[in-house]
């Protein structure tokens, strides 16, 4: 069995806090802190997950009003102990190009990918941990046989809970977090007509 690598080693003997992951240079580039443990993406990514998430930002992005920003794969500081990292997200937080997380407050919408390796985090973790944080918006994007399905999800303020808004398959029409309209099948290539 191989040697655990030093940067490795919790720093504390309760774990990591979501400031370490500032100083873990070593570290692939997707990691994630859950309950205070150190996630690693390790596995390939696929073609389906990685241009699906572009055209979202693209088209998200195409349709945020002024105010609002769309940013991919930055973490979000939930607490001291959880900062999960998000295929994308809206939010209020002006650009600065030295951040490297943002806070619930600062964030609209986030949206996650599901692939085989985060549906477990993707459908029960990170949504509990979300709608705790108080993020008011939360979509969960599935493949069903290539064609993406977005399970919708708005926060009910008092059970501090996600309820479902809707599964869209096709096209998906929002007034919230803003005015979004987009046209599902055609996100993909070879999709497109």
């Amino acid at each position: 069995m191989t040697a655990v690598p030093e940067w490795m080693r919790p720093p504390r003997l309760e774990g990591w806090y979501a400031d370490d992951l500032d100083h873990l240079p070593e570290a692939p580039r997707h990691t994630e802190l859950i309950d205070g443990a150190l996630v690693f993406m390790m596995s390939p990514q696929r073609s389906w997950h990685a241009r699906l998430v572009t055209a979202l930002v693209l088209s998200l992005t195409e349709q945020a009003p002024a105010g609002i920003e769309v940013e991919r794969e930055m973490t979000i500081r939930l607490d001291e102990r959880n900062r999960p990292e998000p295929d994308l997200l809206a939010t209020t937080a002006p650009y600065d190009p030295d951040r490297t997380f943002y806070t619930p407050d600062q964030v609209l919408l986030v949206v996650e990918v599901v692939s085989p390796e985060s549906a477990h985090r993707d459908r029960t973790v990170k949504l509990r941990k979300y709608a705790e944080a108080g993020i008011a918006y939360y979509w969960r994007v599935e493949d069903e046989d290539g064609s993406p399905v977005v399970h919708a999800y708005e926060l009910d303020g008092p059970t501090q809970a996600y309820a479902p808004t809707g599964i869209h398959r096709h096209e998906l029409g929002s007034s919230t977090p803003f005015a979004i309209k987009l046209d599902l099948d055609r996100l993909l290539p070879g999709r497109r007509s």
